[in-house]
């Protein structure tokens, strides 16, 4: 990968937007429910998924059914359970790109959740 892969455009991280993960809380009742805890506020870049763009990440890592592409700096925490939450929709993260395994950028391969 180019070095230019990790010179990022501050400015096209423009848009703030909600990381987060699922965590099993009691119920109460002995059983177990599902909610959603913050792993981060931070700002992205987010575009179409395009064939060039779902290129750019990990080779058969990559849900060819992936909607979005959302780009953020390193955030220590995300995995393929993570959701981002970005102007009330839903963005499933189906893949992830540590880009050169630098811990500066990740790329977030990504389904867009329907009501």
């Amino acid at each position: 990968m180019a070095v230019q892969e990790l010179l990022m455009d501050i400015g096209s991280l423009r848009h703030q937007v909600r990381l987060e993960t699922p965590t099993t809380t009691a119920d109460g009742e002995g059983g177990y429910t599902t909610t959603w805890a913050l792993l981060g506020v931070v700002y992205a870049a987010i575009e179409p998924a395009t064939q060039r763009s779902l290129e750019r990440l990990v080779a058969n890592a990559v849900s060819s059914d992936a909607s979005h592409v959302v780009t953020v700096r390193y955030l220590d925490g995300v995995t393929t359970k993570t959701r981002v939450l970005f102007l009330g929709r839903v963005l499933n993260v189906v893949g992830i790109q540590n880009v050169e395994e630098r811990n500066e950028i990740l790329r977030l391969a990504c389904t867009e959740q329907v009501s």
